[in-house]
């Protein structure tokens, strides 16, 4: 395989990172350079501390790791993923019906379309009235039931689509605590309730947990779940064992990673919310981030870019956390959703050969909606001791027109902290500050140390008309092939997640322990200490 080796000039530049006080100022050309636009989005790198011959020498890496060929192999279907001996092809889920993509050589888009055809059918009868519940009333309320890429992708979506909700509401319940589908249900009619249940397997322990804690409550308040169960799933045998109508059941192929599965029918409670139409358009967005991916020159290419400037923070500059802040509230969830494409994909510490990689692999992804972060943790990313690159995003219309000075307020705010990021302020400004509030002396000095910033921080900063769904599936599919960028300069497979398979096969040798029907004797003696803490604390 290629040398994971990332040049050493590079760490070099590291080392004597560029002002970007002095050169947006000495360089006016410098925006125009990095700034990139396509289909409607513009992605601001200007205030990043790159230059042209950096992002040559990231790109000319990223070249030799085999970028092209592997972005070629993606598209092709070939089997990437090869831990898991499969192909990633998520990417055919939002293929045009006669794009004639294929898997293992195999044609896939009508066996696709066949399915997102059932799913616009069984959607536009629960919208319209025309499927009902047992008792013959309309459905009001969807309940997904779900985890990791089952949950996150269609509740982060469904709620950044608000505006666009024309169906009935849409709940998801994801953790097995038992509180969370507890307080979901408590209100719900069973009787006007359409549950899905999303599981590949159809064994999540998680899932199936609240899978049938939702069948329970529908059979004891009057609702029938053989008629108000669906399921998102292959295991058409343990779906039907369940009980639940074949005609209700959408499945999707093992090519299709979990967290990279909203195109399909993990995507069937969004449908249901925003209808089959706007739900088209999400498709069609990402396929344009698609096109945009495999036919842009590196220099303009969006997913590359960004990756390119990921690498450049963590592996060589060594910022070990991304935030992610957008100033659009109804992208709270996204930094969330990002976590798990970014953390799950790129949180490796074996290649694709099974040696140990040399260096980190993928960073902290954390954030939160803004403006609320401001008055949170952004006194850590602009007066605290570690740089954490930030991105931002912002749209430049909202879905209210008549409180357009709220939105241009939180453009301002979002403008403002890239700004300050960039510009900080100087002890000498500082002092100049406390002189005029009328201070003087060593108060004065003391008093001005605080309100220095250090400045010369790095962020990006991403622009779009408004968050549409056509919008939304474009950043989705940005930060995808973003992703995937990475994991190949990084010589690791994004696309497998052994990560979290020890925690949940302790967890189920473990359950027996926790309900007292095995000893804890023989576990070390933290385990068995807390476990015994538990015993005697609810009797």
């Amino acid at each position: 395989m290629p040398s994971p080796q990332l040049p050493e000039s590079l760490a070099q530049r590291a080392q004597n990172p560029i002002d970007l006080r002095r050169v947006l100022v000495d360089d006016p050309g410098r925006a125009a350079r990095l700034q990139v636009s396509a289909a409607g989005l513009t992605l601001d790198l200007a205030t990043q501390r790159v230059d042209g011959p950096v992002l040559q020498a990231l790109t000319a890496h990223a070249e030799q790791q085999g970028l092209i060929e592997a972005r070629r192999s993606l598209f092709a279907g070939a089997r990437v993923n090869v831990t898991e001996d499969r192909a990633a092809a998520h990417m055919a889920l939002r293929a045009p019906r006669d794009a004639g993509f294929t898997v293992d050589g195999a044609e896939v888009s009508g066996d696709v379309h066949a399915v997102l055809d059932a799913m616009t059918v069984f959607a536009e009868a629960v919208r319209s009235g025309t499927w009902r519940g047992h008792t013959g009333e309309v459905i009001t309320d969807v309940v997904n039931i779900g985890i990791g890429g089952s949950d996150l992708g269609p509740a982060m979506a469904t709620r950044a689509l608000t505006p666009y909700h024309d169906g009935p509401r849409c709940h998801f319940v994801s953790n097995v605590d038992g509180a969370h589908i507890a307080d979901t249900l408590r209100g719900l009619d069973a009787k006007t309730t359409l549950v899905i249940v999303a599981s590949k397997t159809f064994t999540t322990i998680e899932t199936m947990t609240n899978a049938r804690t939702a069948r329970a409550w529908m059979q004891d308040h009057g609702g029938d779940p053989a008629a108000q169960f669906a399921a998102l799933s292959t295991a058409d045998d343990k779906t039907a064992e369940f009980g639940i109508d074949p005609a209700q059941v959408f499945g999707f192929e093992d090519w299709v990673g979990g967290r990279y599965s909203v195109w399909g029918p993990i995507g069937l409670s969004l449908m249901i919310a925003i209808g089959p139409k706007a739900f088209d358009s999400f498709l069609r967005g990402a396929q344009e981030m698609d096109r945009h991916f495999c036919a842009a020159d590196p220099a303009e290419n969006m997913p590359i870019l960004l990756a390119l400037v990921g690498i450049w923070h963590n592996q060589i500059c060594g910022h070990a956390t991304r935030a992610v802040l957008p100033y659009d509230q109804r992208l709270e969830m996204l930094p969330d959703y990002l976590q798990q494409l970014e953390m799950e994909s790129n949180g490796k510490g074996v290649q694709m050969d099974g040696s140990d990689s040399p260096r980190h692999t993928g960073p902290v992804v954390w954030g939160a909606a803004g403006t609320n972060g401001q008055h949170a943790f952004y006194q850590l990313i602009h007066q605290g001791t570690r740089v954490i690159p930030c991105e931002f995003l912002v749209a430049a219309k909202g879905h209210e027109p008549d409180l357009q000075h709220h939105h241009d307020l939180l453009i301002a705010n979002c403008l403002a902290q890239s700004e300050a990021l960039m510009r900080g302020r100087s002890l000498k400004e500082a002092r100049a500050i406390m002189h005029d509030a009328g201070l003087s002396g060593d108060e004065l000095e003391r008093q001005a140390r605080h309100r220095v910033f250090p400045g010369n921080r790095p962020s990006t900063t991403l622009a779009y008309e408004t968050l549409d769904p056509f919008t939304l599936g474009q950043i989705i599919a940005l930060y995808e092939h973003r992703v995937f960028v990475e994991g190949v300069i990084l010589g690791i497979n994004s696309f497998d997640q052994w990560g979290v398979e020890l925690g949940k096969e302790l967890a189920k040798s473990l359950q027996p322990l926790v309900e007292g029907e095995v000893s804890a004797e023989g576990k070390d003696g933290s385990t068995a200490g807390l476990i015994g803490y538990i015993h005697q604390h609810r009797g």
